[in-house]
C-alpha cells in the first residue's frame, strides 16, 4: 500500500516533529512512524466503511417520503437501485471487513449530518441521475458509481477534514492516497474478487529476487537522519551562509538531512532519485523557495560526500 514517496514523507514529518517539537528519543520516533504507517491502512478502512452508511441514509430517505401526509407518484413508486447498491450488500456481508472495521471501533453513527450533506450533494450529480436511469443492475455498476463519489465528493471537503482531524493526528494529508486504495478496492470487487486488506507496504506485495523491504527501507532511512543529524547539521550550516538563518530551523533542514542520509546509506538508489525525491516533497511542506534551496543545497553536499569518499553508489545507484 505505502509507497517510497509516501514512506519518505513520513519519515520527514517523524523527523521534524522529534527533533523541531521536544527532541524525542529514537525509539520514541519509531514508534511513532510505525503508527503513521499503520494509520494509513486505517484510514482506508474507515473511508471505505462509508458505503453502508450512506445507503442507508437513503433508504431512511425514501421510506419517509412514503410516510408523507401526500406523497408523489415517485415517492410512492421510488428507484430503489442506490437504496439497494450490490456493494453496500457486499461489504456488510464480508466477515473479515466487518470484523476489522469493528476491531478498530470504527463508526460512521456520529456523523449522520456529514453523511445527509454528502448524500445530497451526491443526489445532485449528473452521474447520478445518469446511474439511477440506467436499467442496468450489477455490482460492477454500482462499484463504479462509489469509485465516482469516492473521486468527487471527498478530497478537499472541510467538514470530512475535521473530522479526520478529530479522529487521529496522523490522518493529515493522507486522504487522497487512501482514496486512491479505495477505488482499486472497489475495482477488485466489481470484478468479482472478495475483500482482501491491502498488504502496509507495496514491497509486501512483490515476489521474486531482489525486493527490498520498504519497512526496512523506512526505518533505517529514520535511523540513518538521527545517527548523523549533528554532522549534517553543521555541513548545511557551512554550506547555507548565503541564505538567511531562519531558514535552518525549517522543514527544509530536514529534507536535506534526509536526502543525505539516504544518499549515504542507500547506495543502490541513485542519487538523481533521491534529490529529486526530496525536491518534489518540500514543495509540499516547505516555502515558496524551498525546492531551490533543498535540489542547491543537496546537490553540493552530496558531491562533497562523494569526492571525499564518503558517498559510493552500486548497482542501480551508479546510474
Amino acid at each position: 500500500m505505502l509507497n517510497r514517496r509516501i514512506l519518505r514523507i513520513k519519515v520527514f514529518k517523524t523527523l521534524y516533529a522529534s527533533r523541531f517539537s521536544g527532541n524525542a528519543t529514537l525509539a520514541e520516533a519509531e514508534s511513532q512512524l510505525e503508527l503513521s504507517c499503520e494509520a494509513t491502512r486505517d484510514l482506508y478502512l474507515f473511508m471505505l466503511g462509508i458505503v453502508s452508511p450512506l445507503t442507508k441514509i437513503a433508504g431512511e430517505r425514501i421510506e419517509a417520503a412514503k410516510r408523507k401526509f401526500n406523497p408523489t407518484d415517485e415517492e410512492r413508486n421510488p428507484n430503489m437501485k442506490f437504496a439497494e447498491n450490490a456493494l453496500a450488500k457486499e461489504l456488510d456481508s464480508d466477515p473479515d471487513f466487518q470484523k476489522l472495521f469493528k476491531k478498530k471501533k470504527f463508526s460512521w453513527e456520529q456523523y449522520d449530518i456529514f453523511l445527509k450533506k454528502t448524500l445530497t450533494s451526491i443526489t445532485s450529480k449528473d452521474y447520478y441521475r445518469k446511474y439511477m436511469e440506467d436499467p442496468d443492475t450489477s455490482l460492477r455498476q454500482d462499484c463504479r458509481l462509489f469509485i465516482r463519489i469516492f473521486e468527487e465528493e471527498f478530497v478537499d471537503s472541510p467538514d470530512l477534514e475535521k473530522i479526520l482531524e478529530d479522529m487521529s493526528i496522523y490522518w493529515n494529508d493522507d486522504l487522497a492516497y487512501s482514496l486512491t486504495h479505495v477505488c482499486r478496492t472497489l475495482e477488485s470487487l466489481g470484478k468479482g474478487k472478495p475483500w482482501e486488506l491491502p498488504p502496509l507496504y507495496q514491497s509486501d506485495m512483490m515476489t521474486g529476487e531482489g525486493v527490498e523491504s520498504d519497512k526496512a527501507f523506512a526505518k533505517k532511512l529514520l535511523r540513518s537522519a538521527y545517527a548523523a543529524y549533528g554532522r549534517f547539521s553543521e555541513m548545511i550550516a557551512d554550506a547555507s551562509s548565503n541564505w538567511d538563518n531562519d531558514r535552518l530551523v525549517s522543514t527544509d533542514v530536514c529534507m536535506v538531512i534526509l536526502g543525505l542520509a539516504e544518499a549515504v546509506n542507500f547506495p543502490t538508489i541513485p542519487i538523481k532519485v533521491t534529490i529529486n525525491e526530496y525536491v518534489e516533497i518540500s514543495k509540499f511542506y516547505g516555502t515558496p523557495k524551498s525546492g531551490i534551496f533543498v535540489n542547491g543545497i543537496l546537490d553540493r553536499l552530496v558531491q562533497k560526500l562523494v569526492e571525499a569518499g564518503d558517498l559510493v553508489k552500486t548497482g542501480r545507484g551508479t546510474e
